[in-house]
Parts: C-alpha cells; structure tokens; sequence
C-alpha cells in the first residue's frame, strides 16, 4: 500500500492573507523530518488532488474572511462539497485532521473552517484527530503549536492502523475507533516533545544554550527578564530560504503607481471628497465620491469593493535606507527559485509582477505592516550581528518566550520596521521579506450610494484610523491615512462655517497621483509629481469588485427589514434608501415594506453622519423609522433612561423586531464594529426572542441560525 511505504497524506490549505499557507508549508517542512510525505496544495488547486479518490489521510488548513466566509481560495471547493445531489456517503473513504484558524472577536469563528468539517461529517468522512480551531485575537500559536505536535501523534497511530489492518485481514474495525481524542493526544505529547528535544535540527529545533546577557529590570520588545534570558530555549527550525535576487539597472519605475495588469482593477477618479464630521470629533469621518463612468465597474447598493492601496512612502524610504537599499531602489529585481532548495512547492509569488523595482515591491506588494511570525524572527536571527540582539530575537520566537511575543510584538502590533530600529545589528536581505511578509492586501469598504439615484459614481466613507506604536506615537491606518492624504487639495467640509481637518502629518510623498488636465490642448498632461494642482488635479485610485456580495436589499419591495448601523455602518443603508429613493420617483404606485433604522453615534453636533439625507428620507416616507441614540450626549433629563447604544433601542421595539422578524418574514441587517457592536446586537436579538416567544437560549440561538440560513440575517461587519 501507498501510506506503508512513503507514509503520505495530503495536506491542503485555503488562505486569505497567507497565515493558512505559512502554518501548512511548516507542516510540511515538520513532515519531511519525521519521516511523512506531504503532498501540499492550494485547495483551489483542484486539478492536483481528487478527494472522491483520495486514499490516504487528508489534513486540512483553513481561515476565515468577511463576517465568516471561506477565504476566496475555498469559494470554489465549498460550493462543490456542498452540491446537494453528493450522497451522504459520498466521502466515507476520507480520514481527515482539520486546523481552523479564526477570530473570536468576529461573530462567526472559524467559521470556514466548521464549513468545510460540517460537510465532510455530513458527507461520510471521518476525523482521525480532533478539529483545531485556532484564535488570531489571543495568538494562533496558542493552539496551532500544539495542534501539530497531537497531528504526529495522529498520523503515527492512523499509519500504524492501517498498516495493522492490512496485515490483519480477518480482523474488521470501525473507523471512528481509531480516530485520536485530546487524551489520547495529551498521553503522547510529552513524549513526542522529548523527542524533539533530542533532535538538533528537529520542528523545535535544539536547545540553545544560556548566552552572557545583561539583566534588566523592565523587559521591553528589545529586553527581558532574568527568568526567561537565564533560560534554555526552544527555537522554530529554521526555514530554507527559497529565493534568489539579481539586481539590474533600469530605467525609471514609477513606484508611486501600481501595475495594473488584471482586467478586475480600475483606476478611477476621486471627484468629492467631504468631511463629515466636526474637527473636534473623537473620530474623523470622509466621504469619497468616485467617478467610475467610463469603467466596466457596476456595483448594487448594499456591495463592498476594495481599494488597491500603497505602503507609507516615509516608511519604505527608512526601509531601504536599513537594508541598505536605498542606492538600488530604482533597480530592477529578478526573483528565481534557489537551485537545491529544501522548500518544498518553492515559487515566486505570483503578486510581483515581473521587472518591478524594489521600491515598487516595498510600496505595492508587500504587507510591511504585518505581524511577524515566529519563523521569521528565527530566520532573522541568522542576520543579526550583535549577540545580545541575537538572543533576543531567539527568546521572542521560542516557546518560553510566547509571552514576551504576545505582550512586546504581538498585542503592540510591533511592525517590521519597528524590529530593525530595536535591532540595529539586524540586516536582512530582500529574498527574506518577500519570502516571510504576506502580500499586502487591498481594503474593502461599503458603497455608500447607489448607481440608480447617482449613475456613473459611487460613494463610500470611512473613519481615518489612529492608533498610538508601541512606543507611543500616534500612526495612521495604511488605506485611510493615505486616502486623506490624496484627497487633501479637495477636501471640504459638510459642516457651515467650518473649515475640513489638516493632516497633521505629511506621510503620502511620491504615493499621489496627480493628473493635471492641460487646457490649452483638452487632454492630459504628464504626471506631475512634485505639486498639488488644486482645483485642476484629477486624483486617481484603483479599485476592484468583491468576489462575494450578499448584503442586498430583499427581492421583493414589499418585505419589511430592520437595519443597525451605528458610525460608519450606516455607508450601506444610505445605498439602500437611495435606491427606493430613485425607484419610487421612476414608478409612483410602486409599494415598499416598512424600513427600520437603528443609527448611533458620540454627539448628535459632532458625528451625525447624513443627518440632513435622513430627515429627507423620513419626509418623503422612504424610512419609516428612524431611531437615533447619542452614546456621549448628556441625557435632558438625568432621570430618564435615554438609550444610549443602537441595542438599546432595539430592547424598546423588541415586539416590532420580534414581529418583523417571525410574522412577516423580514430581513434584519446590520453594519459595523465586529468586536462590540455587532456581539451586542446579537445578544440582544437573542434576548429578545427569550422574552417575546418564550423560548430558552438555545432555542433563540436556533432560531437567529435558520434567519442566517436564509439570508434574512445579513451582516457586514469588520474589527
């Protein structure tokens, strides 16, 4: 047999932003030093692999995206397991492990990872080790870590039951009999980690030695205690690196432009650019109005789209200026597979296009921003001179020092170029960041418009992220910082006699497009690069559609719906009252359901987002409800209980939701803040339903998961 002889699974991952394949590629890596074989793919990669055939052990990697979907890679997959005609034994061949990474900060945990296990359940396959189900929001390593060493454990005991029962014949065994528990997971391991520790270049590597090191009193990203600096380590085994850089001499690449080359991304026009709050608003509010009528680019109310962003000019400067760059930043890279590599499925990420300069890759391609693995900081520690740094870095990517990783680097949201400046000794090369930093993703955001009442544009607002280093200084959010700072020379205010915010810091350099129009000739001039054009600059940014959109108004006019968008989670609904807006002037006799909507800001005079738009709503009868709560605003009257939050008012028309909800086959959205808001809410409902149909917790849980089912319970939501 196939598993006697080499001891093969196969190994698939489904990633979004690259954490699934970099836990899967180091399983890989763990395999081959134990002595399995794995065949690893993309799941999307279905021309690879055939599970209708597959015969030896599956193990599956899988994130989650959205408000719980299954990253883009698994969209496909997903929709053919879930063919309803595939018979319920359909998989019975299949014996699988399965690691979910999630957040729980997001209503839907794991969620693609339950989907695809779920399936597999109902479609007869079998687990030979328990699901893992992996938390972004506390570190993945929490569970990941051990999740792999119980894998070993799993695949030893599932190997050698096969290899039992082909030796056996005579002898039947259930399948499920053999599946590996926690317990039987936990006997194992500790003998599984002593193992590792004997082995000198095994997953944890070996044990490095005590170093002379200082002690300090405070441990910092850059120092630790006694306790853990005294202390034998535990390091990741160092990953092969796979990547080989040539610089040549070029001509000029405009790194301040993204190569566009997928027929998906337009560059479109900014042609408004509003300030929706007040300047001394906790939060500020921007509304971009963007031109996409000369595009193929359509959109329904209700759609999210991403916006193709760069990295910090300022920070890519000070990168090159570390790696010792900045002399070739202009200089084309030539990126090939090292000849003799131990990387298995070694290749060159498809997201660098060919001949791009190394400021190009530093600004469009990589996630410089991103938290750094542990793998990374072991690969890091080959390239640091300095023996205490070198420790250091040891410490931050052990398992002793989980800890200090947690605490210095990864709750401080500790950056890349915040590494380097702690360590100065360290120089990594090129070939390492683009090997270890993911791809640097574009934003989605929530139309706030509709093409029916403005044809050819499309709004959409945002809040510009501010948040302090872990030193203290105040950063701005990669997307949102740089779109203020486009849409500067533009900006207005909503607000009478108010002038819109100044950036307080310049951070966009050669990251602006400015297209300035030459009237003399009625055509577009050249790039100009160094100016604001003001009232003659045409401000350009690349967008593209969202493979998967749900959150749509009902098909049928008359059904009623509920909508909770408290700050900017009102951007969708604005498309949707829109919308009736425009189809009830086109068809006068035309009936709508009741609309309900649940909005909440700080202060009514400072962060009202539409408030002039939705007083005209109610007017002309396109909102029917319009319920508004001000969380910072001191009640009239201290001895009542104004609502404060949008679940506040939702308990005092709990008989209206509940109503909407279950007699009239109504539709509830809501928008927003996943880590309070969106929970809240959902408990509420929850609550709601306990009190109004008299039904336990479960029983209301259930209930919310059928309204999920059918796509009447719809959120779009983000941490």
């Amino acid at each position: 047999m196939c598993c006697e002889t080499n001891r093969r699974f196969l190994l698939l991952f489904a990633s979004q932003k690259g954490q699934a394949k970099a836990i899967a590629e180091e399983i890989c890596q763990q395999a081959k030093e134990r002595g399995f074989k794995a065949d690893i793919h993309c799941i999307s990669e279905s021309d690879k692999y055939n599970l209708d055939s597959e015969k030896d052990p599956v193990v599956v990697v899988v994130s989650t995206t959205g408000t719980g979907e299954p990253p883009d890679t698994a969209v496909k997959f997903v929709k053919e397991i879930q063919n309803k005609a595939l018979p319920s034994n359909h998989f019975s061949h299949l014996r699988y492990g399965l690691l979910g990474l999630g957040d729980s900060e997001y209503t839907f945990f794991c969620n693609g990872g339950k989907i695809i296990d779920r399936r597999f359940q109902e479609l007869g396959a079998q687990r030979f080790c328990e699901v893992g189900l992996a938390d972004d929001s506390v570190g993945l390593e929490l569970v990941v870590d051990p999740w792999i060493v119980g894998l070993w454990v799993a695949l030893e005991q599932e190997f050698a039951s096969r290899k039992e029962a082909a030796n056996h014949n005579d002898k039947s065994a259930s399948p499920s009999a053999n599946t590996i528990s926690s317990s039987d997971i936990d006997s194992k391991m500790e003998h599984l980690k002593l193992k590792d520790l004997e082995q000198k270049n095994g997953p944890l590597s070996k044990n490095v030695a005590n170093v002379p090191c200082i002690q300090y009193s405070q441990p910092s990203l850059s120092q630790s205690m006694p306790t853990l600096s005294q202390s034998a380590l535990n390091v990741p085994a160092l990953s092969p690196e796979y990547l080989k850089v040539e610089f040549q001499e070029s001509s000029y690449q405009d790194a301040s432009l993204p190569l566009v080359s997928e027929s998906s991304v337009f560059q479109v026009p900014v042609t408004k650019a509003v300030q929706l709050t007040r300047n001394k608003a906790v939060k500020t509010t921007l509304l971009l109005e963007l031109d996409i009528s000369e595009t193929m680019f359509s959109y329904q109310p209700g759609d999210a789209f991403n916006v193709i962003c760069p990295n910090y000019a300022s920070e890519v400067e000070e990168l090159l200026h570390i790696l010792g760059l900045s002399e070739k930043k202009d200089y084309l890279v030539c990126l090939t597979v090292k000849e003799g590599t131990k990387k298995r499925g070694a290749a060159v990420p498809l997201y660098i296009p060919p001949k791009s300069t190394v400021k190009f890759i530093l600004t469009w391609c990589l996630e410089i921003r991103a938290i750094l693995k542990k793998a990374f900081l072991r690969s890091l520690v080959e390239y640091t001179a300095d023996s205490q740094e070198r420790r250091r870095l040891q410490e931050l990517c052990s398992k002793q020092g989980s800890s200090d990783y947690n605490v210095f680097l990864r709750n401080a949201s500790v950056y890349l170029l915040d590494l380097l400046r702690a360590f100065p000794s360290c120089q990594p090369p090129l070939n390492l960041l683009i090997e270890h930093l993911p791809k640097l993703q574009p934003r989605p955001y929530s139309a706030a418009s509709s093409s029916l009442f403005q044809p050819g544009k499309m709004n959409f607002i945002f809040n510009i992220l501010e948040f302090p280093s872990h030193l203290g200084q105040l950063r701005r959010g990669v997307c949102t910082g740089w779109l203020a700072e486009l849409v500067t020379p533009i900006l207005q205010s909503s607000m009478e006699g108010e002038e819109p915010f100044s950036p307080k810091v310049a951070v966009l350099g050669l990251n602006l497009r400015i297209m300035t129009i030459a009237t003399s000739h009625g055509r577009d001039s050249e790039i100009d690069r160094q100016i604001y054009a003001l009232d003659k600059a045409i401000l350009f940014v690349s967008i593209s559609s969202r493979l998967t959109n749900t959150f749509h108004l009902p098909d049928n006019p008359l059904i009623p719906f509920m909508m909770v968008g408290p700050g900017t989670g009102i951007a969708p609904f604005i498309g949707f009252l829109q919308h009736r807006q425009k189809l009830h002037e086109v068809q006068k006799d035309l009936t709508f359901g009741k609309t309900w909507l649940f909005y909440g800001c700080r202060h009514q005079a400072e962060d009202y987002l539409f408030q002039d738009e939705l007083r005209s709503f109610v007017e002309n009868g396109i909102l029917t409800h319009l319920k508004v709560c001000f969380s910072r605003d001191s009640s009239v009257k201290e001895a009542t209980a104004t609502p404060k939050y949008v679940q506040d008012n939702l308990r005092l028309y709990s008989k209206e939701v509940t109503r909407i909800l279950l007699k009239e086959k109504g539709y509830f959205y809501v928008c927003g803040d996943a880590k309070n808001m969106a929970k809240d809410v959902n408990d509420t409902l929850v609550d709601i339903l306990i009190a109004e149909i008299e039904v336990d917790k479960l029983g209301a849980l259930k209930m919310l998961a059928t309204l999920r089912d059918e796509k009447r319970y719809l959120q779009d939501i983000w941490s």
